[in-house]
């Protein structure tokens, strides 16, 4: 009888979870992409080109895939040293740090959005210094990549954390006694490890990055061809009352967001067929 508990477990039989994980999965996410495909499929396949090709389009496209990538490659670095720090070491006011790590989670992004454009804006308690050494952070580039990375962190930090963790300290006094240094240890031994979980975060933080709005919108200056952004352009679009444009624009970013993710799902795969293997 206990074996039979066991094995079914304390949630309903695989068909009725099964059946309610499609309906609600359905209901959520399918349906709405489905729904923009076809919305999408209203137009001839030459206005969708010209949208698509748009100068502007190709522009916005640029500005925030390069500044999301950068953004997520700069988190799953210092994400990295931020779950370090919480894991490896005790000190003082480590619980409140813990706490401002999750703050992206719980600010209004349009709220960081604007604290983050006063600090970096050439008057600002940041700005005023970077300006003197010719940097310009408020409405450029930089400053949606700073803005990203502020959103983007949090991401790595919880995925990475749990692994550490869950690390045994054994494996590394174990390469430390067959005359390993710490770099070496942390390069061959640790890294290796942690290797899947930043990917997982430098996805998380990537994709979050594409369709991040406010906190963005006030930082960047929302100049077309220079700092605007997709989802900035597809709200242009609807207020235009554009919204064949708008949903060509999103339906070509879903595809390119679900490449990437594909892509970096199936190195995370690889690593971890290789990780087993050894």
């Amino acid at each position: 009888m206990r074996k039979s508990l066991h094995n079914r477990g304390f949630l309903p039989g695989f068909g009725m979870t099964m059946g309610y994980t499609i309906i609600y999965l359905s209901l959520l996410v399918l349906i709405p992409l489905s729904v923009l495909f076809l919305k999408a499929s209203t137009m001839s396949w030459e206005q969708f080109i010209g949208t698509i090709m748009d100068t502007r389009v190709l522009a916005s496209i640029r500005v925030s895939i390069m500044t999301s990538f950068f953004a997520a490659c700069l988190n799953a670095v210092f994400g990295v040293l931020v779950a370090w720090v919480l894991v490896r070491y005790q000190f003082a006011g480590k619980r409140i740090i813990d706490g401002i790590v999750d703050l992206p989670f719980a600010l209004p992004t349009a709220v960081g959005g604007i604290a983050l454009t006063s600090i970096y804006a050439e008057n600002g308690w940041i700005g005023q210094y970077l300006a003197e050494w010719g940097i310009k952070v408020a409405y450029t580039p930089i400053g949606i990549w700073v803005a990203l990375t502020f959103i983007g962190l949090p991401f790595v930090v919880r995925t990475v954390q749990p692994v550490l963790q869950d690390w045994d300290l054994q494996m590394e006094e174990a390469a430390a006694t067959l005359g390993a240094t710490r770099w070496n240890t942390f390069w061959r031994v640790v890294l290796p490890h942690l290797l899947p979980a930043i990917i997982t975060g430098f996805a998380l933080a990537f994709a979050r990055a594409l369709g991040e709005y406010g906190s963005v919108v006030f930082i960047s200056g929302n100049m077309p061809l220079k700092t605007e952004i997709v989802p900035l352009l597809i709200m242009t679009k609807l207020e235009q009352f554009d919204y064949a444009g708008a949903t060509a624009i999103a339906t070509v970013m879903l595809v390119i967001s679900f490449v990437m993710l594909l892509v970096i799902n199936y190195l995370q795969w690889k690593i971890n067929k290789f990780d087993a293997a050894r």
